[in-house]
């Protein structure tokens, strides 16, 4: 049905699974609206009572591809228009993640980086491999962090972190993430898988009611101005997509050197 999904179903729960193993699970335009169409068909499903979110191969995400960019949309002014791929692609993903009325799990099994980061810190219950990392890498090209990010990690771990985050582009490891309060579970490489399939199947198990009623009271709590959040985001990453910047980075990424970046 997908090029770059898979779903498997496991009795009451689906497994959404990234699908481009050899490029690390990188979004490209495919990807974003193919996720888009799963996760939708997901949510409104019943007879699906939990979910996982995770990775094919040995990441969960990398973020967006920047090989992909000939293929994105272009303002009128000939610049990406992320605007556009953000409101119309991303943040329906997003939020119909934090608003299904089921529980979802993200199941970090590698590297979930950029918008991979955003997308498993908008599940539920986070479960990391130990080998896993999360990283905002938008700094590294002179983008700003998209996808909620900043609102759930602050959430998750206060402001000072989403900060550091943002603004060294650090990895921040498994271990780590787990001393922040970032991920909820962090597990041998060589146990992950197990205790992934046995959390999702006894969510699938469980008072989805119950479940869907307290997703409704943290959203109301912590994600009430989420989606004013999200459109400040993409209005300011478009800024980001038209500087100087941006460019420079995005050419260092694929010359494989380092930016230097001027500020403008």
């Amino acid at each position: 049905m997908y090029d770059t999904i898979e779903l498997e179903r496991r009795g009451a729960a689906t497994i959404i699974r990234l699908n481009r193993p050899d490029a690390l699970n990188a979004w490209n335009a495919a990807l974003g609206h193919e996720l888009l169409d799963a996760v939708r068909a997901v949510a409104e499903d019943d007879d699906v009572r939990a979910v996982c979110v995770t990775g094919a191969g040995r990441a969960f995400s990398s973020g967006a591809d920047l090989k992909d960019m000939t293929a994105r949309e272009r303002t009128e002014d000939g610049y990406l228009d992320v605007y556009r791929t953000l409101t119309t692609v991303y943040h329906p993903i997003l939020t119909a993640l934090r608003t299904m009325p089921k529980p979802v799990i993200a199941a970090i099994n590698g590297p979930a980086v950029g918008i991979g980061c955003s997308l498993a810190l908008s599940c539920d219950l986070l479960v990391a491999a130990e080998s896993a990392y999360l990283a905002l890498a938008f700094v590294n090209i002179g983008l700003v962090p998209d996808g909620g990010a900043l609102a759930h990690i602050s959430g998750r771990a206060g402001a000072g972190r989403a900060a550091q985050m943002a603004m060294l582009g650090e990895r921040v490891t498994a271990s780590t993430a787990l001393r922040w309060g970032l991920v909820n579970e962090v597990l041998p490489d060589h146990e992950f898988p197990d205790h992934v399939y046995e959390l999702l199947d006894g969510l699938a198990a469980g008072p989805t009611k119950s479940y869907a009623g307290t997703k409704r009271q943290l959203n109301a709590w912590l994600y009430a101005g989420l989606d004013e959040q999200l459109e400040v985001e993409a209005v300011i990453q478009q800024e980001m997509a038209q500087s100087g910047d941006f460019l420079e980075g995005v050419t260092a990424f694929l010359q494989k050197r380092h930016p230097n970046f001027e500020g403008a």
